[in-house]
């Protein structure tokens, strides 16, 4: 899941959805695939192509399987209890795949921090994990075009008694803030003027529930998404309503979206033309409703748009 961030969150965390310079989720390590699931997905490959645009999209159809970085969040990217794999981004991936003639897909389960890496070392073929699109790191990697867009939400106590309603009321209140490993959010804190250096930073939204539960953090910010899905059990915690944070000043909305490696512009090309397609049949809608998307999360943004910044 996941964003806009700057090159100091790059180095600040372990995050693994959002991103921070590098991050969304940072560009620390080498990626570590988790389970035997990973394992099996880790194998190299050469890339390297005198075809203009690259030749993945016809070796993975030789092939006949491409393999997905995911960074195990609800509900962009993870493996169900079932040791399933599914997720918003996953659904869409098999959907998108399959017509491109790409009939399986295999995960390859990593942190969040460790996608573009993981992606630029061969680890897998493609980011499949909800990655917020941002200027930062369209500078490593190509992406498709947003597949959602999303806008920001935090956990607080039941009743919300700080009144925290954006960033600037968390710094205001001197509230103590928490956020994700690599989350574009530890950037919108920054520039509304929390120091980072006191950032509580936490692996995922889950832990934030139990920092902001536990007292540990008075709020907890994330994608308005995941903040919802994640107090719905929580009889201590609620989410407040979805807002747009301020980046240079002006309020901002984020779009999430499918991360290739630089050369690959053919196999990006062929997936915006299925996902547009998608887009305007209402197919894709279909595959992001169960995962608790809405209308309002839809977008017509392009990763041309996000990646100017």
């Amino acid at each position: 899941m996941a964003p806009p961030f700057g090159k100091a969150q790059e180095n600040s965390r372990a995050h693994d959805r959002r991103t921070s310079g590098t991050t969304r989720r940072s560009l620390l390590a080498g990626v570590a695939a988790l389970g035997a699931i990973g394992a099996a997905g880790c194998s190299r490959v050469d890339t390297a192509s005198s075809t203009d645009g690259g030749d993945l999209l016809d070796r993975l159809r030789a092939q006949g399987v491409v393999r997905l970085g995911i960074a195990g969040e609800i509900p962009f990217g993870y493996i169900d209890r079932d040791g399933r794999l599914t997720g918003e981004a996953p659904e869409l991936a098999k959907a998108v795949f399959k017509r491109l003639g790409v009939d399986r897909v295999q995960p390859v389960p990593t942190e969040f921090g460790s996608l573009i890496p993981g992606l630029n070392s061969q680890q897998f073929d493609v980011v499949s994990a909800g990655m917020y699109i941002n200027a930062e790191r369209c500078e490593q990697v190509i992406f498709a075009d947003p597949d959602y867009q999303m806008l920001d939400a935090f956990i607080v106590r039941k009743g919300n008694p700080k009144g925290l309603h954006d960033y600037k009321d968390v710094v205001a209140s001197k509230a103590k803030f928490a956020t994700g490993t690599g989350y574009a959010e530890i950037q919108y804190a920054v520039e509304a003027g929390y120091k980072e250096s006191e950032i509580l930073i936490v692996p995922d939204q889950v832990a934030g529930l139990n920092a902001v539960e536990a007292g540990r953090a008075d709020v907890f910010a994330g994608t308005a998404l995941t903040v919802r899905e994640v107090v719905r059990k929580s009889g201590k915690t609620e989410s407040t309503k979805p807002f747009a944070p301020l980046v240079k000043g002006k309020p901002h909305v984020d779009g999430g979206g499918f991360a290739f490696r630089s050369p690959e512009t053919r196999l990006r090309d062929a997936f915006n033309v299925e996902l547009r397609k998608m887009k305007e049949s209402g197919e894709l809608f279909g595959i992001l409703r169960p995962f608790g998307f809405t209308k309002a999360e839809m977008t017509d943004m392009t990763a041309k748009e996000l990646c100017r910044g």
